[in-house]
Formats: structure tokens, sequence, C-alpha cells
């Protein structure tokens, strides 16, 4: 019914979590329930195993958007150059982030990334959700040295379960 409270946008805040991630998005009233515990996925991915191994760390988080910060430190190739396996992984991270922290958990399908230039310092990936069917999902990941993009990922996510 058009005007009813049902139908008006819920407001919405920005909270910081224990470990200083920003979770944006979140329902402001006490009464209106989130619709799934995005800090625990969130928590999920911060505390992977291969997260942790790279150095990967998630600084803003909610349904179909993240922010994951990487240092290239000890991830170069012989060239001195962030490796492109790492590059990959930080974008793949980010995107993965994004596709899970909505109502339902979804799994890669198709992924395409371009390197656009090298990279040696401080990366920050970017994952925007582009576009969603009734099953899909499809996200732009960007990667960032400073304002220098080094990377661009598309990927798609097949939605697996609620």
């Amino acid at each position: 019914m058009a005007g009813s409270p049902r139908s008006m946008p819920t407001p919405r805040k920005n909270t910081t979590n224990e470990g200083g991630i920003r979770i944006t998005g979140q329902p402001e009233c006490e009464d209106t329930p989130a619709p799934v515990a995005v800090e625990d996925r969130i928590a999920e991915f911060e505390e992977s195993g291969f997260g942790r191994l790279l150095g990967l760390h998630i600084t803003e988080a909610r349904d179909g958007y993240a922010r994951v910060e990487m240092d290239c430190e000890g991830k170069c190739n012989p060239h001195g150059i962030a490796h492109g396996g790492a590059i990959f992984a930080l974008a793949d991270h980010a995107f993965g982030i994004a596709s899970n922290c909505g109502n339902f958990h979804h799994t890669a399908v198709s992924v395409h990334i371009q390197y656009l230039a090298p990279a040696k310092g401080r990366l920050v990936a970017i994952a925007e959700r582009v576009g969603r069917t009734g099953t899909c999902e499809m996200h732009r990941v960007t990667v960032y040295e400073g304002d220098r993009i080094i990377a661009i990922f598309d990927g798609v996510a097949f939605r697996v379960s609620s």
C-alpha cells in the first residue's frame, strides 16, 4: 500500500565493528531486523586463512559493496612488482565479500581481470554490484594504488543458497 510504513525506505546508518571495519547500510531502527548477520559474514572473510596469508583487510562492506586493502610487500614477482596472482586474489576477495553480504550465499561462476599498470605499494580493491538477475549478480572490482587504476575485474556470482 502506497504511503504505508512498510513501503517507506528504512533509515540507514553507518557502524564500525570491533575490528574497525566500517559496515554501511545497516538498519537504523531497532525493530527492523537485518536480513543477514553481515558482521558474521565479514568476520568469516576477515578470518579466512587465505585472506590472512595475503594480509587482506576489509575496511568497508555491505550488500553489493566491499573495500579491501593489501600491501604488496612480500607479494612481488621477480621484476619487483606486485604479482598478478596477488592482485587477482585481492580483487576476488572483494568480489566474494560484496556478493555474500546480502540475503543469499553466492559463488563465482565467471571472472575476468585486466591488468592495466604495475604496482608496488598499498592496493585497494573496491567491489560494486553492477547488475542482478533472479539467480546471478554481476560485480565490477577496481584495484587502485593511490589514485591510479591497476586492474579491472569483472565477476558473475551465482546464488547457491539463502
